[in-house]
């Protein structure tokens, strides 16, 4: 995910561009939708968000993180996505890998605790989603040396399994026992951990090099000649299978995990497929990197994908605004969810000039918004969100997710809401107005949605417009505190119960309260 920093600036994407087309605004509170995917890569490979830095001590490491969730929080976000798998190492006791050197400074130490357990915690704690994130087939990020990883890494075990290409190991993609292993460590998380999502991202075959051919000679000689003349076509079918693997692999264990992948923002170029992009990229997904992303929505093999569209809208070589409506037809009646992967990391941070434009992130947003099949963002990361260049953090923060949102529900994979849960009371005390809540005794639900309206009935739940906030379930019978009613004013509140899929179920009853403007 971080090439995009170094390489692709130099490699492709060199001209300045066209001035912006005149879209709206930054959206105000009212065009806030109910249901929108909120999400932030948390980036560990040479700890770019996560930990600060290597061999920290774990009450540190531990701090750090939920820091940033707080930060996330704060931000009006639901979910995040954390690299577990950076480079065929792990962030948790694994079979498959070494413990990553990111956490220690020194691969394969373990560092005292299970990291993945306590960030996933920590995370349902503040009700946001947890999307486990795998780089598949990245051994080293800056050297080929073999005896540099840890004793017991599968590389080490398992060298005629390794390619080297640049200054860095793979796993070849080409081989199947390659495939069987990434498939089964993925597939180690899922059954272990209590996670929301699979997540992949856009390194399959490595970005090309020029002047450097992907040696897999051997490879296709064994296991591909004989049934591909076309070696390109054996690669994506490679690629695609693993795809395929891994979906079924994960829908058969635990079906309500969501698998999806953030690839690179260009399918093909229209000069090379007329169903093609209107854009000029200098590398491709099909042709480059051997990710077909069409085969792989066309046959359900995702619930979601993220295309990283990681230019400004009226980019003369690979606009947003083109890319989106691309994307768009490109899921068009497929039980998939489209989100759209956006270049926080270039905000006030690039030559071209409308990355220097404060309107240019928040007007991605407010175009993303206008179309009611893309279904959300994830940011391009945390700690880019975090610099708030060009008041960023601050817009999201007061204006763009202001209004908390729900996750968009799944319905191919569940569409069958909780019972409704009960409001028992509501009681004014020095903190605020605490709800008693209730649920049923074996109701599914995960976490309830409070609404409030002013006044002594309720209005439309349909809207962010009274969606106070969402509260983690933590017993049949628990009680929630709203510490920003105001002196003076009548509320009326109802509570629904939503399930992990985020299938809401009917409104509660409704309890009306006044509060005194006299201390």
């Amino acid at each position: 995910m971080n090439k995009k920093l170094f390489l692709f600036a130099s490699l492709i994407f060199a001209c300045f561009v066209l001035q912006p087309l005149g879209y709206a605004e930054a959206p105000d509170d009212s065009s806030s939708p109910k249901r929108e995917f909120r999400a932030v890569w948390i980036a560990t490979v040479n700890n770019i968000d996560w930990p600060s830095k290597k061999g920290l001590p774990v009450e540190q490491q531990k701090a750090e993180f939920i820091k940033l969730l707080s930060d996330v929080k704060e931000m009006g976000m639901n979910a995040v996505i954390v690299q577990i798998k950076p480079t065929a190492d792990a962030f948790y006791p694994s079979a498959y890998g070494p413990w990553s050197e990111y956490l220690t400074g020194e691969q394969g130490k373990d560092p005292g605790y299970d990291p993945l357990a306590f960030m996933i915690e920590e995370a349902h704690k503040r009700n946001l989603e947890f999307h486990a994130w795998f780089n598949p087939y990245r051994i080293t990020m800056n050297h080929k040396d073999l005896g540099r990883l840890a004793e017991n890494h599968p590389a080490r075990k398992h060298p005629e399994w390794v390619v080297g290409y640049g200054n860095q190991l793979y796993f070849d993609p080409g081989i199947p026992d390659v495939q069987k292993f990434i498939v089964d460590g993925i597939m180690e998380v899922v059954k272990k951990y209590d996670i929301d999502g699979v997540h992949m991202d856009d390194y399959f075959y490595p970005y090309k090099i020029p002047g450097e051919e992907f040696p897999d000679d051997e490879s296709y000689e064994k296991y591909g000649k004989e049934h591909f003349e076309n070696r390109d076509d054996w690669r994506r079918n490679n690629v695609n299978e693993l795809v395929r693997k891994i979906h079924e692999s994960i829908k058969k264990e635990k079906p309500y995990v969501k698998f999806g992948i953030s690839p690179f923002g260009v399918w093909r170029n229209k000069a090379d497929d007329p169903t093609g992009s209107d854009t000029r990229a200098g590398q491709t997904n099909y042709d480059d990197l051997y990710a077909d992303t069409r085969h792989w929505i066309q046959n359900g093999y995702l619930d979601y994908i993220n295309p990283q569209i990681y230019w400004n809208i009226g980019y003369e070589l690979a606009a947003f605004d083109i890319l989106l409506h691309w994307w768009r037809n490109e899921v068009k009646d497929k039980p998939i969810h489209l989100y759209i992967g956006q270049a926080a990391y270039k905000i006030n941070n690039n030559p071209v000039p409308e990355w220097s434009d404060p309107e240019e992130y928040p007007r991605q947003i407010n175009m993303i918004r206008s179309y009611g099949d893309v279904h959300g963002s994830v940011h391009f990361s945390l700690k880019d969100l975090n610099r708030n260049p060009l008041g960023i953090k601050d817009r999201l923060i007061n204006e763009i997710y202001k209004k908390p949102a729900l996750v968009p529900a799944m319905p191919w994979l569940d569409d069958d809401p909780p019972k409704k849960p009960k409001l028992r009371d509501l009681i004014k005390n020095e903190k605020g107005i605490t709800l008693t809540i209730e649920d049923h005794k074996g109701n599914d639900t995960v976490y309830y949605a409070v609404y409030r309206f002013e006044g002594k009935h309720k209005g439309d739940t349909g809207s962010s417009e009274n969606l106070l906030t969402t509260v983690r379930k933590t017993s049949n019978v628990q009680q929630f505190t709203d510490i920003t009613a105001e002196p003076g004013k009548t509320y009326t509140y109802i509570v629904t119960a939503l399930d992990r899929l985020h299938n809401e179920s009917k409104e509660s009853n409704p309890k009306t309260i006044t509060i005194s403007d006299k201390p």
